[in-house]
């Protein structure tokens, strides 16, 4: 019992190193369940980049199911900004996804897969931000 409750306090620190203290957030997930279509009607359904990443934070599976929460969120972030990037920003951005997409590429197993997702979507959140404290998002 001593080691499980070990093995699981080592799994909690390195979740929350990989989503950046994510795994110890106050905010629940607010799917109807816990099904990945379920998950994903609730983060396209939230209002906006910030609301869908800590639904995305809440919601996580922590492992590779989370790529396709990532993807909702990196689009809803994205919509902020995607379309006022001129070609040196947008290149920039791109860089910065491949950049998260090399990251954990030598290691194995889906909390890397996972890890990836979060990483996607914390780029696309900063750039949202961005264009929202500049009065240029979504225009």
């Amino acid at each position: 019992m001593r080691l499980r409750s070990c093995v699981a306090g080592l799994a909690l620190v390195l979740l929350e190193g990989f989503l950046g203290g994510a795994a110890l957030a106050a905010e629940e997930c607010q799917a109807k369940s816990t099904s990945m279509d379920d998950i994903i009607v609730a983060l396209n359904g939230a209002p906006g980049c910030e609301r869908a990443m800590k639904q995305f934070e809440a919601c996580a599976y922590g492992a590779s199911g989370d790529v396709q929460f990532g993807e909702v969120v990196e689009k809803k972030c994205e919509a902020d900004f995607i379309g006022q990037l001129q070609p040196p920003q947008m290149l920039s951005y791109q860089r910065e996804l491949r950049v998260c997409d090399q990251k954990y590429r030598s290691k194995s197993g889906t909390m890397y897969i996972s890890a990836t997702a979060f990483c996607r979507a914390e780029v696309a959140q900063r750039y949202s931000q961005r264009a929202l404290k500049s009065g240029k998002a979504g225009r």
